[in-house]
């Protein structure tokens, strides 16, 4: 990746601050970061995009993403005085892992790879704190702020902006040389370091996989998903019941859905983490529907403390799984598991168990 000289400062003061990308770039490899890039605090026409998205609805209930006034897309507005912005990745995909054979197995609850170790917020946000802290003792005098989705950032945008990719179809940043399976984490910063161009060149061409086997249908068209149709919408931000029409399309997704990334080509270069705290904890990534769903609320907590399932709640963790419960195969398993539930104290929980029940002829 080359930094752009016609964006570099020439104060002879900053002289220091033109040798600093490929130190950042090696320092962040040294704190676990598989890639950095650095751009200038615009987000460019990605602003323009998700305010038409707004402006369609296609957010759904989550309210958040219009919240905050221009702060999402304009990096100045959220941290004032901010230049520039240090985008990084890390990767996040286990190894060994085989996601594809956890969906064809109905009686297995998938859960999105992301969310199969330990959160990763606390993990990458210290980590930036610290490349930010190695900044700072190099060129002093700015001011560095991190964020790991802690606030309204357009941070693929900004991403592709940074050099780390481009956007795909399904709306994920893709890097030519590791697909997709990273999460992304910025520093925000007013100093004038050289930026690097960014990834305009596209590389989906004629492919459209990713559209294709969307189970819900969720994408309006390329580069347009309409979140309210989306699994990871229904199992994670969604608060109420699942739309009945989407329940039996939903398969055994409890947690997030993976499957426009495992079909992309792309993901083909996709690097296994060196995180060990990436790594699956619990069994989350091989255990059954029945036995997840009979978790007590203790249980839960206990066997999700440090995790992003955590997120969703326990009362709609049972709803999801029940769903997934209603499309598996009619197995004494499956079955007695939903029966046990079939008077839960939440109503919510009741009515998804009780559709369930009727998707294997039972009347509850």
């Amino acid at each position: 990746m080359t930094s752009n000289p016609e964006l570099r400062s020439e104060r002879p003061e900053h002289e220091a601050l033109h040798a600093l990308p490929d130190q950042i770039r090696a320092w962040a490899s040294e704190l676990g970061f598989a890639d950095a890039g650095i751009t200038c605090a615009d987000t460019g026409p990605h602003a323009e995009r998700l305010q038409q998205w707004l402006k369609a609805g296609y957010h759904g209930d989550m309210a958040y993403m219009a919240d905050h006034g221009d702060k999402r897309y304009t990096p100045d507005s959220l941290v004032p005085g901010t230049t520039r912005v240090i985008s990084v990745r890390m990767d996040y995909l286990p190894a060994p892992d085989n996601p594809k054979q956890v969906l064809t197995n109905r009686e297995t609850a998938y859960v999105t790879r992301y969310a199969l170790g330990r959160d990763y917020h606390k993990l990458m946000r210290k980590r930036l704190a610290t490349l930010a802290a190695k900044i700072d003792s190099a060129v002093s005098g700015y001011d560095y702020r991190a964020f790991v989705d802690s606030a309204p950032v357009l941070e693929r945008g900004l991403a592709q902006r940074a050099g780390l990719g481009w956007i795909g179809k399904n709306n994920m940043l893709i890097h030519p040389k590791a697909g997709s399976f990273f999460f992304l984490g910025e520093i925000f910063t007013s100093a004038p370091l050289p930026v690097d161009e960014a990834f305009d060149s596209q590389h989906c061409g004629s492919c459209s996989a990713c559209l294709e086997v969307c189970p819900t249908d969720a994408f309006v068209g390329a580069h347009l998903l309409d979140a309210r149709r989306c699994i990871s919408y229904l199992t994670i931000e969604l608060k109420g019941p699942i739309p009945e029409e989407l329940r039996s399309k939903m398969g055994n997704r409890v947690f997030g859905c993976d499957d426009c990334q495992l079909v992309c080509p792309w993901n083909k270069f996709n690097k296994p983490t060196r995180e060990n705290d990436f790594q699956p904890r619990h069994g989350l990534d091989n255990s059954t529907l029945a036995e997840l769903f009979l978790w007590t609320e203790d249980e839960f907590l206990k066997r999700t403390e440090g995790s992003a399932i955590r997120r969703t709640g326990y009362e709609n963790w049972l709803r999801n799984l029940a769903v997934g419960l209603g499309n598996a195969p009619s197995t004494i398993p499956v079955i007695e598991a939903l029966k046990q539930r079939a008077d839960h104290s939440s109503a919510l929980v009741r009515e998804h168990v009780a559709w369930a029940l009727q998707q294997h002829g039972i009347t509850a």
